[in-house]
C-alpha cells in the first residue's frame, strides 16, 4: 500500500504493520501533503487490524523533520502558515490517537517534526546511529504545544527546555539515558528485536493493551474524561472472556489464546 507519490509505504509481517516514511533523498522530511495524508493512511492501516504498528524511515534516516521548502512556500501567503500548523497538529494527533500500540524505529536523524512523530508513538526504539534534535529555535518558530507536553511527560521539564532552548542534537546513548528512547538496539539485532516485540505484543490481550493506552492517553484530559474512559474499559473487561482465559491458561501452564476484539 502506498500513497499516490509513494511518500508512504506500508508493509505487513505477522502481527505487525510497518509504516515507512519514504523520501530517502530528503532524509524522509515531511511535506505539507504528507502531513495531510497521514491520518487517512493510519485509518487504512487500522482496517487490517495489525497488533502493533512500527513507524520507520527508508534509507539511513528516520525523519529530518518538516520539509523546509514546504514551509517556506507558505510564508508569503497569510493563510498558509496557520493552515500548515493545523494540518501538522492534526497528523500528530491522529498518530497519538491510533488505538493500538505504536513504536517508532529510529535510525539516523530524528529532527524537529521527526521527533514530533516519534514522541506521538507509544514507544521509541533506536539504534546507535540515531540522533535527536528539536530545532524550532534555529528557525524562529514555535514547536507544537501538544508535542512539547508529550516531551515533558517523557523527559521532564528541565530536559525538554534544554532541547528546545539549545536546538542541539542528542546522540542515541544520551537520548536513551534521558528517556527519549525506550530501547537501544544494535543494527544487526534490529530486525530480530522487532519480530520478537511484534510476537510478544501479538500474544497478549488486545483488550488490556487498548484499555491501558486509552487510560494513559486520557490521563491528561481531565478527571471526568479519565473516569469515562476507565468506566468504559472496566465494563469491557467484565463482559470479555479474556480474564477467564488468562486465569485458565495460568492454572494449566499454557499460553493463553485471547479472543477479544473491539466491537467496531
Amino acid at each position: 500500500m502506498s500513497d499516490g507519490e509513494d511518500s508512504f509505504l506500508v508493509s505487513f509481517n505477522g502481527a505487525a504493520a510497518t509504516l515507512w516514511l519514504n523520501r530517502p533523498e530528503k532524509q524522509n522530511a515531511m511535506t505539507f501533503e504528507m502531513w495531510q495524508q497521514l491520518p487517512a493512511v493510519l485509518d487504512k492501516i487500522l482496517e487490517s487490524e495489525p497488533r502493533v504498528l512500527f513507524v520507520r524511515g527508508t534509507g539511513a534516516h528516520f525523519c529530518a523533520g518538516a520539509d523546509i521548502a514546504t514551509i517556506g512556500k507558505g510564508l508569503g501567503d497569510a493563510g498558509v502558515p496557520h493552515g500548515y500548523r493545523a494540518t501538522n497538529e492534526k497528523a500528530e494527533e491522529a498518530l497519538a490517537a491510533y488505538p493500538r500500540p505504536t513504536i517508532a524505529v529510529i535510525e539516523g536523524n530524528c529532527i524537529g517534526g521527526g521527533c514530533q512523530i516519534a514522541v506521538a508513538c507509544d514507544l521509541r526504539l533506536a539504534t546507535p546511529s540515531a540522533r535527536f534534535g528539536i530545532t524550532p529555535a534555529k528557525l524562529g518558530i514555535t514547536y507544537p504545544a501538544n508535542s512539547i507536553l508529550r516531551t515533558v511527560a517523557l523527559l521532564g521539564p528541565s530536559a525538554t527546555k534544554r532541547l528546545l532552548f539549545s536546538a542541539e542534537f542528542v546522540e542515541a546513548d544520551e537520548a536513551f539515558r534521558l528517556g527519549l528512547s525506550d530501547y537501544l538496539v544494535e543494527p544487526d539485532e534490529l530486525e530480530t528485536t522487532l519480530e520478537q516485540l511484534a510476537e510478544t505484543i501479538g500474544s497478549r490481550s488486545l483488550l488490556s493493551q487498548l484499555g491501558a493506552k486509552a487510560i494513559v492517553n486520557a490521563s491528561s484530559h481531565g478527571e471526568q474524561a479519565l473516569r469515562d474512559v476507565i468506566d468504559y474499559w472496566e465494563h469491557a473487561a467484565r463482559s470479555s472472556s479474556d480474564l477467564s482465559e488468562g486465569l485458565a491458561a495460568f492454572s494449566e501452564r499454557r499460553q493463553p489464546t485471547f479472543e477479544w476484539k473491539p466491537e467496531n
